[in-house]
This record gives C-alpha cells, structure tokens and sequence, in this order.
C-alpha cells in the first residue's frame, strides 16, 4: 500500500473524528474520541517523516486526555 493512499486515509480519519466531536454529546465519551484523533495525528506525522512532532503530539495527546477525565470525573452530573 502506498504511503499517499495512507495519508489520505488517515486524513479523512480526523476529519471523521472533529466531526464525531463537534456532533457529540456525552464529554467522558468525547474525550475517548479525542485521544483517537491525536493518536491518528500522531501516526499521520510518523508517516509524513515528521518524528518529533509524533512524539510532540502523543505527549500533548496524553497528557490532555488525562486532564480531561480528571475534570470530567470532578463534574457533578446530576441534575436538581
């Protein structure tokens, strides 16, 4: 398989994904999508040679993904 073919697959994977996010509902479930997309990035920048910025967005991808259940879990959802 072509490594353009790739590319564009996993473009149009992210563009799938900020729409799945813009659409939905439920933040825990969001936030699960979201780590997707960065690992979907992250793989995409491996492939265009840009290691660094792989590495970058996995770091980033991580660390906001946990910040994010930490806040999400820190929310009260019920509702009076």
């Amino acid at each position: 398989m072509s490594v353009l073919i790739l590319e564009g697959m996993f473009m149009l994977l992210l563009i799938i994904i900020a729409i799945a996010i813009i659409f939905g509902k439920d933040l825990l479930a969001l936030t699960v999508i979201y780590s997707v997309f960065s690992f979907a990035a992250m793989i995409l920048y491996i492939l265009a040679g840009a290691a660094d910025v792989a590495f970058t967005e996995a770091v980033i991808g991580v660390i906001s993904t946990v910040y994010f259940i930490i806040a999400i879990k820190s929310i009260s959802r019920r509702c009076k």
